[in-house]
């Protein structure tokens, strides 16, 4: 008898918690809880520009360390050239480091938005970023040269320039295989 009993308390409370949160799921939505009431607020702008400088760092060193490591030092060392050994694997590195570091510099110009200062010394920058827009391709493709190279190390030296004119002062950080991919 006892465990019918059990049984019974058991079915009881779960009834009870069923019809306790059908009802608590009106569906009304003119009568919002307390919960709802309450909205984010935005950080203060200093924490935002803060922030955007960070960003800017990161992201620009990125885009520096992909240049650098999988551009501009396979480049010097005549890996694109045709006939020499690994070139197939290093013109694909390069061309996703190129995607890469377009990328990332994108994501830098955005960031330093938030930043007046840094806006101020980034924003000549903008049309030697779209110039390198279709160098990921020319390099995975084996077609680029000297000059593709240059625009790199010249676009990304300008960036580094007005991030330290800022003083955000932007240190290369070469990304993993895996970052590049994704």
């Amino acid at each position: 008898m006892p465990r019918t009993v059990s049984r019974g308390v058991v079915a009881l409370l779960l009834s009870c918690t069923l019809l306790l949160t059908t009802a608590a799921c009106d569906g009304d939505d003119d009568a919002q809880g307390a919960g709802a009431a309450v909205t984010p607020t935005s950080t203060s702008t200093f924490e935002q520009q803060k922030l955007a400088k960070t960003r800017f760092v990161a992201n620009a060193g990125l885009a520096a360390g992909a240049a650098y490591q999988w551009i501009v030092k396979p480049y010097r060392a005549g890996k694109f050239q045709k006939g020499a050994d690994g070139r197939t694997l290093a013109l694909v590195k390069a061309g996703l480091a190129g995607a890469f570091t377009y990328n990332r510099l994108k994501a830098a110009v955005n960031n330093a938005k938030g930043d007046p200062l840094l806006s101020k010394a980034v924003a000549p920058l903008s049309a030697g970023i779209e110039s390198l827009k279709d160098l990921g391709t020319k390099l995975r493709q084996g077609e680029a040269g000297a000059a593709d190279v240059g625009a790199f190390e010249s676009v990304i030296n300008s960036v580094k320039d007005a991030g330290k004119s800022a003083g955000a002062e932007v240190v290369d950080k070469v990304p993993s295989a895996s970052q590049l991919g994704g």
